[in-house]
């Protein structure tokens, strides 16, 4: 997605992200693409999952956990969820073997450290593109 056309939502810290508020955020289609996302981690990973509102970002974020270690945060943008998974050096490599698309292998390759740690970031507004986001989950799950 173009950087000029992301615009970030949630940035009222006196509007808590209720399923209603997050719909009317999203958009039907993308709202299904998060409460599937919603399942999948808590029925299929079980990860525990809260919202916060971060005074330094002036935003609304979403993080799921697994016994207190980070698994990836969440944020809402106009028309795409947006998913932020952080790897160091040592578990980068373990990326290029999972089956996710090639872009987003490509695109993570291609990223710089932030400190000690690669962020991945993943764009989704598609219900497909949940595919790659529980490989990554899985493998991320699997190194914490």
């Amino acid at each position: 997605m173009e950087p000029e056309n992301q615009i970030m939502l949630l940035r009222e810290a006196e509007i808590e992200p209720t399923d209603e508020v997050l719909k009317k955020a999203l958009g039907k289609e993308v709202f299904e693409v998060y409460g599937d996302l919603l399942k999948d981690i808590s029925n299929e990973f079980g990860l525990e999952h809260e919202w916060k509102f971060y005074k330094d970002g002036k935003a609304w974020l979403f993080k799921a956990t697994c016994k207190k270690k980070t698994i990836f945060w969440l944020s809402i943008w106009e028309k795409f969820v947006k998913t932020s998974f952080y790897f160091t050096e040592k578990t980068r490599s373990g990326i290029f073997d999972l089956p996710i698309s090639g872009e987003m292998k490509e695109s993570f390759d291609k990223t710089e450290p932030v400190g000690k740690l690669i962020p991945l970031i993943f764009d989704m507004n598609q219900k497909e593109q949940l595919k790659d986001f529980r490989e990554i989950v899985k493998y991320k799950k699997s190194i914490t």
